[in-house]
């Protein structure tokens, strides 16, 4: 069983348009093109005694619709083989029916349906086919205007403590890492929310004055429906799976839980082999006197918010690696939500 949310709301559209199409040309390739048309009256209309309603759909009945209809003089009467809650005894409808065999009726939709099916997936895939063509060319763009993306090299300082947080009750939910004084040292923001596009976002390091533009995905998670939490959740990062991304970037993450905190995720993130950072989630107040200021909604670690201890002077790869935890929701740097349970 799976369910799909953001990228891959196109694999699971992709499938549709493909049964779309497929039964859509079953339907009219299979339709008769020699029979005629005439109008029936339907004498009846009557309860299915046979139907089993589906315990998860909302009709608990289904209809038998009887009509009859007249050909060279001789009377038929045929189950129309549709229903309609506006039908009456005594409407009148079109079917078809073989002049070979009067008594041989089509479908009453005819092979209108068919071409609908096929016109609706065909739409479809049109869709998700332009779609990832101007999102692999908007990706083009910005590397052409911008070059390729070049991580700042691991540089040591003294440790610090840092802060990052996420913008709450906001769809262009923005992300930022402070110090102590409340300064922001890092920062993404969206320019423009869209629904099915990726967002262009803006990572700005304020301690150097730089700006990158970069495209961020909506999250997707994927129910392997197995072992409980055994859920994936990513987001593309520059059109590239973000946890593929990490990894091409040298960013290697081991979860568990934070020492003595049974429900607070914490992360040693490394880069090319060397510790650059130890994270802890935290409630939406990780300042330790916002925390304690708000006493019991200052201890539920939520996603998007973390403590930050790290020697790393530079916070441009730092940030986007601690932001794939923040967006996505997964607890490991495969997407995962279950390994941190054998990791702590």
């Amino acid at each position: 069983m799976f369910s799909f949310r953001g990228l891959g709301v196109k694999i699971f559209f992709g499938i549709v348009a493909v049964i779309c199409i497929v039964t859509g040309c079953i339907v009219i390739f299979t339709q008769p093109t020699n029979y005629e048309k005439t109008t029936a009256s339907i004498v009846s209309i009557e309860e299915d005694p046979n139907y089993i309603p589906d315990p998860d759909s909302t009709n608990d009945k289904q209809y038998i619709v009887k009509v009859k209809y007249t050909v060279d003089g001789k009377d038929y009467t045929t189950d129309y083989g549709f229903y309609s809650p506006s039908y009456k005894i005594g409407d009148t409808v079109e079917i078809q029916y073989d002049p070979k065999d009067p008594s041989k009726t089509a479908a009453p939709q005819g092979p209108l349906f068919g071409y609908i099916a096929v016109a609706v997936g065909g739409g479809i895939l049109v869709l998700l086919i332009v779609g990832t063509i101007l999102t692999k060319k908007k990706v083009k763009n910005l590397v052409e205007v911008q070059g390729e993306t070049v991580f700042a090299p691991s540089e040591k300082g003294e440790e610090r403590e840092l802060y990052f947080l996420t913008d709450l009750g906001t769809p262009k939910a923005g992300h930022r890492i402070e110090d102590k004084n409340r300064k922001v040292l890092y920062e993404a923001k969206i320019k423009k929310f869209t629904v099915t596009k990726p967002f262009e976002v803006e990572f700005t390091d304020c301690v150097h004055g730089q700006t990158t533009v970069h495209l961020v995905g909506h999250r997707e998670e994927t129910d392997r429906n197995s072992i409980i939490f055994d859920n994936h959740y990513t987001f593309d990062f520059d059109g590239v799976p973000i946890w593929k991304y990490l990894k091409t970037h040298g960013i290697t993450v081991v979860s568990k839980f934070a020492s003595g905190k049974v429900m607070t995720p914490s992360y040693t993130i490394s880069r090319d082999g060397e510790e650059i950072a130890y994270i802890e989630q935290t409630s939406q107040y990780p300042h330790e006197e916002d925390a304690e200021k708000h006493k019991i909604a200052g201890k539920m670690p939520i996603e998007g918010f973390y403590r930050i201890f790290t020697k790393e002077k530079n916070l441009d790869l730092l940030f986007v690696t601690i932001m794939a935890f923040a967006r996505s929701g997964a607890t490991d740097a495969s997407g995962g939500s279950r390994k941190i349970l054998f990791n702590s």
